[in-house]
């Protein structure tokens, strides 16, 4: 070989181990073990999924849109390539996309699961090939993924108080429960139990389910309403806005009523249908879980937060603090959940109204306060 073929060749030679080692340096040979990805980016967006299982009501839809218009917003427009997938709330399907995901090479996959335990072994599988999983609302029990959540039992207990504080610890309750048999509904139940325990004088004249449903709610209420004596308080996990309106069908008064964040209750607390304020207190599973997951995902990944679990508090709102266009909208459905966004100095998560219903980002920069790591 004469030697300018040599030359060639070694630099033919040099230019494949440059491109071979850019290619070794991409976001899912990062190690997260050290919680840091920038230094192995390269300069390059991050990849992060959304792998979403049910998409069928209008939490997982606000959920979702709101993880679109974050993705569209800086920084996150400026650092993150993001993908949303649905399953449809089929495990084999979401199994399959998280598997495809993992083929892609995907530095992060931010979860909503169809099953606990039934995609653990998929997760697995994705962080043995170092990518980050953060798990949210319904999440995974496989120990390498990250979760992001809200503390269902001090939602119950939250959700208490304020009825033990309004009522000065003596009165007549129902609880409107959740679904039977589910993790929350139990959790939340045990919660509020504790508190009333604790305060002999709140007695629970009435309790039955109301399916996280407006409409069962005030149905299974207006079949309780007539065999119940005088009630002081309301204690709902959800549908909180049909039991308000089986009050006032059947022409009782609207007690202190700490329930759930559908916009129609919200309503309630500023005066609706006609009716005096409510007396209550609003909190909620905020649908932007999926943008703390997603910027819990980016922060480890550059390096900026630690590699843990999260877990943020519930977004709060009573007759005192709601405010219309922030934490109600009248021109909204009484069915569109409200806590969409935080309010307040110590905000979580502040975010537009059409983020919520379209997924078109907001003006300006986005800004999450998660827990320091």
């Amino acid at each position: 070989m004469s030697r300018a073929a040599r030359w060639i060749a070694g630099v033919v030679l040099i230019a494949v181990l440059a491109v071979g080692a850019a290619a070794c340096g991409g976001g899912n040979d990062d190690k997260q073990s050290s919680g840091s990805a920038s230094a192995g980016n390269g300069g390059k967006k991050l990849k992060i999924a959304l792998a979403n299982s049910y998409i069928g009501n209008k939490w997982r839809i606000e959920m979702a849109n709101t993880f679109k218009a974050a993705c569209a917003m800086p920084p996150y427009k400026d650092q993150i390539d993001c993908s949303v997938f649905n399953s449809g709330n089929d495990v084999s399907k979401q199994t399959q996309q998280i598997s495809n995901l993992i083929s892609e090479h995907v530095d992060a996959i931010v979860l909503n699961a169809a099953s606990p335990t039934g995609l653990n072994g998929v997760v697995r599988q994705a962080c043995q090939r170092k990518i980050l999983v953060v798990s949210f609302d319904n999440i995974v029990t496989e120990p390498c993924a990250l979760k992001v959540n809200t503390d269902q039992t001090k939602f119950g207990q939250q959700l208490a108080q304020f009825l033990v504080q309004k009522l000065n610890g003596k009165g007549n309750v129902i609880m409107v429960t959740g679904v039977a048999g589910t993790s929350v509904d139990a959790d939340r139940n045990k919660g509020a139990k504790g508190v009333f325990k604790q305060n002999p004088g709140m007695k629970v004249v009435g309790r039955y389910t109301g399916m996280w449903d407006s409409a069962t709610a005030q149905r299974n209420t207006a079949a309780q309403l007539p065999s119940l004596p005088k009630v002081d308080g309301i204690w709902s996990q959800g549908g909180t806005d049909g039991v308000i309106k089986a009050f006032i069908d059947a022409k009782r008064p609207l007690p202190a009523t700490a329930g759930e964040a559908e916009n129609g209750f919200r309503k309630f607390l500023t005066g609706y249908q006609g009716q005096k304020p409510v007396d209550g207190l609003s909190i909620g599973q905020p649908p932007y879980l999926s943008v703390v997951a997603l910027e819990l995902a980016r922060a480890i990944l550059k390096g900026q937060h630690a590699k843990s679990d999260v877990t943020i508090p519930f977004p709060a709102v009573t007759g005192e603090t709601v405010k219309e266009g922030e934490t109600v909208f009248k021109d909204q459905a009484d069915s569109f959940f409200a806590d969409f966004t935080d309010s307040g100095p110590k905000a979580t998560v502040k975010i537009c109204v059409e983020a919520a219903l379209t997924g078109k980002p907001c003006p300006g920069r986005l800004k999450v306060n998660l827990p320091a790591g």
